[in-house]
């Protein structure tokens, strides 16, 4: 292990694959967990009428996420042990892409400094699973429309991307601990 993010292991993907129940069940095994920046932002801005939410102001929205972001990689580093990251810093390389930011260099530049280990671990679309809810609206197209362009934003960075396999959560997250295990 060569840098000081490598017991941080990033689980991203399309929205609605199944990353967070597969989270929850491995904080239930006792991994740390650090919480999606998108979607804590969404609530606490909804909360209080914000102007930061995605609809309104993309860009501030973004701002919001990549300091939380960076502050669950801080949190996360300071104990020992692997953690996994509900999303990770490149995502919001992509996120700016997709939406057509004017000024997306600092995300990247974030994305170099803040490493998580090399290996990512990627939820596909999975049509039989997917759902809307309170912060995600953007229906099933969008879910798979951004699967490829978060693929590439992480290997831009310089990282392995693992598609999980579409199986129930025990499995997934068997896979994972495995690959963990093994990094």
């Amino acid at each position: 292990m060569n840098n000081a993010g490598e017991s941080l292991f990033v689980l991203t993907g399309a929205p609605g694959a199944g990353k967070t129940t597969l989270l929850e069940a491995a904080a239930a095994r006792g991994l740390r967990v650090g919480r999606e920046a998108a979607r804590a932002v969404i609530q606490v801005q909804t909360a209080i009428d914000g102007p930061a939410l995605q609809w309104r102001d993309p860009a501030r929205f973004a701002e919001l996420m990549l300091d939380r972001d960076i502050q669950t990689y801080e949190s996360l580093l300071a104990s020992d042990g692997p953690a996994l990251c509900d999303r990770g810093i490149p995502d919001l390389v992509a996120y700016g892409r997709i939406i057509g930011l004017t000024e997306t260099a600092h995300f990247a530049r974030a994305s170099r400094l803040y490493r998580y280990n090399p290996t990512v671990f990627f939820a596909p679309p999975w049509r039989e699973i997917y759902a809307d809810d309170a912060e995600r609206t953007e229906g099933w197209e969008h879910a798979q429309r951004i699967y490829g362009p978060m693929c590439d934003a992480y290997r831009e960075m310089g990282y392995r991307v693992v598609e999980l396999p579409k199986a129930p959560v025990e499995e997934r997250l068997g896979f994972m601990l495995d690959m963990i295990s093994h990094a």
